[in-house]
């Protein structure tokens, strides 16, 4: 490692592991870089002409972290400070030849950096001092930040410039275990144009929900500020990049499906709207209850009995081309049309566990809904399953707020 014209050289796009040895060998080699003061300026000139031995200035310089030190803190401010005179000149740079922004106190007897140091860099330290004697000191400095074991990165939903239903949750999904929940789920902030009580709940360590204490107002403009540059997230993981993902959300549309009255009943802004004939699950396949969010649509979707555990040799097999279908489960439970069972929608219920309903009906609420509204079922026996799509709803909110690590925190 050495410097090549104010720059570092030597460096590739990934971290080397850096040793103190190689910093202090790399110092040594590095032409009027010392670590004690020198005596320069124009009173040291007039000392050379006159053939007496240059003046030592009295001035000492002390740049916190030490020179050669490795894996510094990011969050951490480089200080330099002068003893027996006061600091005329400091000058940080990175490997780039960015420059570190800092400020200088009134007397001249301390220099802070301001701008935040970026993770797995290297920088360049350069201060200057003057003693009462006008006699300058310098000195140069060299260190590198941590660098991660792993760089957390986030999947988001919904994404950015979606439009989505009232019901929507905004989900975080990380590429590896966070360890510090509290230090991650800080650097997450939502704001909303229409604003609601909300927060942040973890359902896993990869894995973190928001939601409002009600459903989100409708139209809405939400944002969610991602701000995990420099955060650690534990064990040697850290974000390296802050993103900002807004989306916005539609009508209120929540449709409460009664199994025992075998009706889907739609409002609409809290209006109702229409009251559609539906049925639902039969004896040993029952819909299941509770609150649940429509999470894709197709205006036609193959449903094959085998993905939902039905074999062929079974007498319940089916695979059916099924129109305008709206899925609420990952299991497999949709809203869609059923033109082969319209003689009994609103009468029975003997679907394999979806609400089916007849085509113009059907047609009707797909052109009306959007991915993030409600779909609420009554009257079933049969419990939805935690993580069976977007469940969030079906949590009391607090038991939804002791899943916050900044609340245990508190």
């Amino acid at each position: 490692m050495g410097v090549r014209g104010g720059r570092w050289a030597g460096h590739g796009a990934s971290r080397v592991a850096l040793s103190a040895v190689a910093l202090v060998s790399s110092l040594a080699l590095l032409s009027g870089c010392t670590s004690t003061p020198s005596a320069s300026g124009p009173a040291a000139q007039a000392a050379v002409d006159a053939g007496d031995a240059p003046k030592v200035s009295a001035a000492k310089i002390d740049v916190t972290p030490a020179s050669a030190s490795v894996d510094v803190p990011v969050d951490q401010p480089v200080t330099v400070t002068a003893a027996a005179g006061k600091l005329t000149a400091v000058t940080l740079t990175d490997e780039k030849d960015r420059t570190v922004a800092g400020a200088m106190s009134a007397d001249g007897a301390s220099w802070t950096s301001t701008d935040p140091l970026r993770i797995a860099d290297h920088y360049r330290l350069v201060a200057a001092a003057v003693d009462s004697d006008g006699v300058t000191a310098e000195r140069s400095a060299f260190f590198a930040t941590v660098a991660p074991r792993k760089v957390l990165e986030t999947s988001i939903s919904p994404l950015g410039g979606q439009s989505v239903g009232v019901g929507m949750p905004i989900i975080v999904r990380f590429n590896t275990t966070v360890r510090d929940r509290a230090a991650v789920e800080q650097a997450l902030t939502v704001t909303s144009s229409k604003p609601a009580e909300g927060a942040w709940s973890w359902v896993s360590d990869t894995e973190v929900h928001y939601r409002p204490k009600e459903f989100w107002p409708a139209y809405s403009d939400v944002k969610l500020d991602v701000n995990l540059k420099n955060v650690n997230a534990g064990k040697g993981v850290r974000g390296m990049a802050n993103r900002t993902v807004k989306f916005h959300t539609g009508s209120s549309m929540v449709s409460v499906v009664d199994v025992d009255r075998h009706t889907l009943t739609v409002y609409r802004n809290g209006k109702k709207t229409r009251v559609i004939p539906v049925t639902t699950g039969k004896a040993e396949f029952l819909t299941r209850n509770g609150i649940k969010v429509i999470l894709e649509k197709h205006t036609m979707k193959i449903m094959d009995s085998t993905t939902v555990g039905i074999p062929k040799s079974s007498p319940e097999y089916y695979r059916l081309e099924v129109p305008y279908a709206m899925r609420v489960t990952w299991s497999g439970e949709f809203v869609h049309a059923a033109p082969w069972s319209t003689g009994d929608q609103g009468r029975d219920n003997v679907s394999h566990g979806c609400v089916g309903m007849s085509m113009s009906n059907a047609i009707w609420l797909f052109n009306q809904s959007t991915v993030g509204d409600i779909v609420k079922v009554v009257g079933s026996s049969r419990p939805l399953e935690p993580g069976n799509g977007y469940t969030d709803w079906n949590v009391s909110w607090s038991d939804w707020l002791a899943g916050s690590a900044l609340a245990l925190q508190s």
